[in-house]
């Protein structure tokens, strides 16, 4: 079972609105385990919604067209629907009761046009739009596609889609497979080479699909599988993901698409009840800011320092002058120096540092994008790694808080192992 989507506008071509309505009704369809390969957008242009219609009717079982069903002359996909399987429209007696009424109610007269809002094709069964005027469609066909017409506005849109046509849907087709989709998420790995240390498993795919989608320092895999029940899909999901962590599960971090490094790390500090505190100079508290956006962080974090002069890092975390002096501030030194202190000024359990060159001008003699980060964890001996971010200011600042989140994320890691 194949459909496909039409969004009907100018105004979304020219990029005026957001077509979030072909999002909404896609993920409906998934829903219901009906396929959707293609989506379309077209202007308010009759001849070429009628090629569209033509050229959709063709390749799918089932067409749904959104928008350009109100009264006004822009408004052309119901007339050309009816053009194009050659019916009239015909007017639904109760939904011009309700335009009657509403005009009535609020004491404007009603044009001539308004009635367009109450027609449909013959033949078709009308959909009520609970939030609106303008009646939907579902119109079943011998020798083409089937059609369903939906409103435009996304309130009068989502109603009709979820009362009037997913159960029709399901009625007329019955429960096709399901989509069932679990997403990973990676940090440190690039898309390109994580796609390499994937490529067989890509290549050879079959039941499930792995698809990777680069995003802002992370990338995630979403791997889809159709099957007939939740069990079967997991069963699928967890042998491919058991491959993928064979080959790149040092990187992978958690689920979802609502999910972020950030909130796995903290999460999992809350719940080994674990302190923490920092001492920031290049990221001047972005680290601090990061964390305090996680619920519960209270718990953990009683505050830190934000070290950007040198005085500073004297003063607040008691970082010695000498090694200022003898190593520099964008050294592995200063950055153990930096987590030791913090650690010891709050006595957490355990502290970041980070110090280095944001940029765009070198600092020391260090290009922009150089950075250590130091961890001091638990009792453990005091760690520090040298990062090179490109990027600008920004960027190098938001790598680092990343960065700083995955030394915590694998010290957890290790300690979970011993």
């Amino acid at each position: 079972m194949q459909a496909e989507i039409i969004a009907v506008g100018t105004e979304i071509l020219l990029g005026q609105i957001t077509n979030t309505n072909s999002t909404y009704i896609a993920r409906g369809l998934a829903a219901l385990g009906i396929d959707s390969y293609y989506q379309t957008v077209v202007g308010d242009n009759q001849q070429r919604l009628m090629m569209a219609i033509g050229i959709a009717a063709q390749r799918s079982d089932l067409v749904i067209l959104v928008g350009g069903l109100g009264p006004t002359k822009d408004d052309l996909t119901k007339q050309t629907l009816a053009s194009y399987l050659n019916v009239p429209l015909v007017e639904e007696p109760t939904a011009m009761q309700v335009i009657t009424h509403h005009f009535e109610q609020t004491k404007q007269p009603m044009t001539v046009n308004n009635r367009l809002q109450a027609l449909y094709p013959q033949g078709a069964a009308p959909l009520t739009n609970h939030n609106g005027l303008a009646i939907g469609a579902f119109y079943q066909s011998a020798d083409s596609a089937d059609f369903v017409l939906l409103p435009g506005p996304p309130r009068e849109m989502q109603r009709m889609f979820d009362t009037e046509v997913q159960p029709r849907l399901q009625a007329v087709y019955g429960q096709q497979s399901h989509i069932y989709s679990r997403v990973l998420r990676f940090y440190g790995i690039t898309e390109s080479m994580l796609a390499t240390e994937l490529q067989s498993l890509i290549e050879h795919q079959k039941t499930v699909t792995i698809a990777p989608y680069a995003k802002t320092h992370e990338v995630t895999l979403r791997l889809s599988v159709q099957a007939e029940t939740q069990a079967v899909a997991t069963d699928s999901l967890d042998a491919v993901e058991k491959q993928i962590r064979a080959r790149v599960g040092e990187y992978c971090y958690g689920y979802g698409d609502d999910n972020s490094l950030v909130k796995v790390v903290i999460e999992q500090m809350i719940a080994a009840h674990l302190s923490i505190t920092a001492a920031e100079s290049l990221t001047a508290g972005l680290f601090q800011s990061t964390i305090g956006g996680v619920p519960g962080v209270s718990a953990i974090f009683p505050g830190g320092f934000v070290t950007y002069a040198n005085a500073a890092k004297h003063q607040l975390v008691n970082v010695p002058q000498t090694i200022i002096d003898t190593a520099g501030v964008v050294s592995e030194a200063t950055a153990k120096a930096m987590a030791t202190g913090a650690k010891r000024q709050l006595t957490t359990e355990t502290a970041l540092s980070f110090t280095g060159a944001a940029g765009p001008d070198a600092l020391e003699g260090q290009p922009a994008g150089t950075v250590w980060i130091g961890l001091a964890y638990r009792d453990q001996p005091v760690v520090a790694k040298l990062y090179h971010f490109t990027g600008d200011r920004q960027q190098i600042r938001e790598h680092s808080v990343m960065a700083g989140l995955d030394l915590l994320r694998r010290a957890l890691a290790a300690d979970q192992r011993l």
